[in-house]
């Protein structure tokens, strides 16, 4: 939180637009075979022979979706391919390309910039995807970035939001909750810091649930994963705004009700003492804190001793007709309904 007043600034004015979009990229090298041509034309070009496009597209604005009084900007520069690249997923699909927009105020240098694109180079470089083109622009508030992820995907494995049935079970990867508390404790230690600048944060106690929302993972295992026990899910979804209100996409799609079991919910045991430490209940943060970019999904009933005992899944619930309506089921016993209280994009 301490910043180096000696740093070097580059500005951007020096390079221009398309000496910026060299410097950046200049160390990206093309290493899928369906980018038959990348950056330096019009226009990217892809041959996916018989396989199906998957694209996905998110933006990310200073203020709203970042603070960089604590996110690094080499951390954004990974988060903002994670946050794509877990859309594709999503589909049941292999990401393979992505474009990156970025449009910056002149408080930026070029250093900063290339801090930035040493965090997206590190997630294409982790995630085996190509960096195939992009644009650059000024900006008068701040940084904004956005991410277009492409995918391929054979037509028999696809997976939509609207193929879940009732009997399906409900299933999530990994542990909920981490994101959203990571931000609290980030969010009290910069209010503590602009009290006294002096202090410094002790962020050892909170390791996990810091990198869950400064360095998300997307779970690019798991449709490789599934593949290899013979699983395709009814329905999938990625966990970016909330367990309830993901849960809900898929009912609504679907056309279908479900059941969630309050004692089901995964929880890592540092978001449940976190909790405890700002007092927040856990099952709460965990359907409605979001950023965990988990994948939920249904399964028919059949293939559950495929994903048995597995440690990357969960059963959560299970799917109901939509008549019965969407529910929480908590441990004491009671069905409370679900509602989606997570992220909504223009809520005051």
């Amino acid at each position: 939180m301490i910043e180096d007043k000696n740093q070097s600034r580059t500005q951007l004015e020096a390079l221009g637009e398309f000496g910026l979009i060299d410097h950046l990229t200049q160390a990206f090298k093309i290493t899928q075979e369906s980018t038959i041509k990348g950056i330096g034309d019009d226009a990217a070009v892809l041959d996916f022979a018989d396989k199906q496009l998957v694209v996905t597209t998110d933006l990310l604005v200073e203020g709203v979706h970042f603070d960089l009084s604590y996110m690094p900007l080499k951390h954004l520069g990974y988060k903002a391919i994670m946050v794509n690249l877990s859309d594709v997923f999503a589909m049941n699909a292999k990401a393979s390309q992505v474009t990156v927009s970025i449009a910056v105020s002149n408080r930026f240098p070029l250093e900063a910039l290339e801090a930035l694109y040493a965090g997206i180079k590190t997630a294409t470089d982790l995630y085996n995807v190509d960096l195939i083109g992009g644009d650059t622009t000024s900006s008068t508030s701040g940084l904004l970035i956005s991410v277009t992820a492409i995918g391929q995907v054979s037509k028999q494995d696809v997976v939509y939001r609207n193929g879940a049935k009732p009997n399906d079970l409900l299933v999530v990867t990994g542990d909920l909750g981490g994101a959203y508390m990571g931000l609290q404790v980030l969010e009290r230690e910069k209010a503590v810091f602009k009290v006294n600048p002096n202090n410094q944060p002790d962020l050892e106690p909170y390791t996990y649930i810091v990198e869950r929302q400064l360095k998300p993972e997307a779970r690019k295992d798991i449709p490789v994963l599934l593949k290899e026990l013979g699983v395709k899910p009814t329905a999938m979804i990625d966990i970016s705004d909330g367990l309830s209100s993901e849960i809900l996409h898929i009912c609504k799609e679907s056309g279908v009700g479900c059941d969630l079991y309050e004692n089901k919910i995964p929880l890592d045991p540092q978001v449940i003492t976190t909790c405890e430490e700002f007092q927040l209940d856990s099952t709460t943060v965990a359907l409605n804190g979001g950023e965990d970019y988990e994948l939920l999904f249904t399964i028919s009933q059949e293939d559950f001793p495929k994903i048995k005992g597995n440690p990357n899944f969960t059963v959560i619930g299970y799917i109901t007709e939509a008549s019965a309506g969407a529910h929480l089921v908590t441990r004491a016993d009671t069905k409370i309904a679900l509602k989606a209280q997570g992220w909504k994009s223009f809520e005051k």
